[in-house]
């Protein structure tokens, strides 16, 4: 999970994109911001679905997704289209993450509109549904993409966004959650999935980490990650790789299927390949 506002090249994607391929990670996530959020000065935003389009392009088999495209961005027909039209160029591999937006000063910086949040999560459903509809049964919208992506909605299992999803969506994604945290988020999903009478959405996790192959490269990466967000803390999975994979067990026996794990200091590519060997000790 690769937080694009932080000025993220395309020559920094393109590595980040074929590195995951090589180290066998199932997909690659990024942000969908303009604005940078934790480096400021210049750090800026390639658009989301541009760069997933141009990386599908130049990817074979890692699946690429937003997480999670504000509905206060794009018009719910521009985002459907876009998705199609990076669904059809990487043959299958997108997934569209939706959310309400919630970073204010990136909206006054680009001019989106900024409306209450109830007024946002009123719009996450009208854009869910309609978005849907343009992939499916509209007989007026053309081409649809094949098969449909994947649907996530993001948020922290509150009523309206877990209603929205059990509704629209195919995967609920939460963030920064501790174990416990995560447990009683999906069994509220679950509850809900099964009050509406329909089949239980994947779970997932939006959680920092940081990685070594051994001590000395773990405690090298975590004062990376505290130069480039200015903390002395840590994020909340970090250590060596056998330490990594210990807590991802944890979250997975609380009901997390899958985790995306978010690397800030994104110009260090070689941890995309420790990420691999994570998956490979989780597998």
């Amino acid at each position: 999970m690769i937080e694009g506002q932080e000025g993220v090249t395309w020559e920094q994607w393109l590595a980040l994109a074929q590195a995951a391929e090589r180290a066998g990670l199932e997909a690659l996530f990024r942000s969908d911001h303009y604005g940078s959020i934790v480096r400021g000065g210049e750090a800026g935003s390639l658009d989301a679905w541009a760069v997933l389009s141009a990386l599908a392009a130049r990817t074979e088999r890692i699946r690429l997704g937003t997480l999670v495209s504000p509905v206060t961005f794009r018009h719910a027909s521009v985002l459907a289209k876009c998705a199609a039209t990076a669904q059809e160029i990487s043959g299958g591999r997108v997934e569209v993450g939706i959310g309400g937006g919630w970073y204010e000063a990136e909206h006054e910086t680009y001019g989106f509109a900024f409306p209450p949040l109830g007024k946002r999560i009123d719009e996450l459903g009208r854009q869910l549904e309609e978005v849907r509809r343009q992939w499916g049964e509209a007989d007026d919208v053309w081409p649809k993409p094949s098969p449909r992506p994947n649907v996530i909605v993001g948020g922290g299992a509150k009523p309206r966004t877990v209603r929205a999803a059990v509704r629209h969506a195919d995967e609920y994604n939460t963030t920064f959650a501790t174990v416990d945290e995560a447990r009683e988020r999906r069994q509220v999903v679950d509850e809900a999935a099964r009050e509406a009478g329909r089949e239980p959405l994947a779970f997932s996790l939006m959680i920092g980490c940081t990685v070594g192959r051994d001590r000395a490269e773990a405690d090298a990466r975590l004062r990376a990650w505290r130069a480039v967000t200015g903390r002395d803390t840590e994020p909340p999975v970090a250590g060596t790789v056998d330490e990594v994979a210990t807590r991802l067990r944890e979250y997975e026996a609380a009901g997390v299927e899958r985790v995306m794990l978010q690397h800030l200091a994104h110009e260090d590519v070689e941890m995309v390949a420790v990420l691999g060997d994570v998956a490979a000790a989780c597998a």
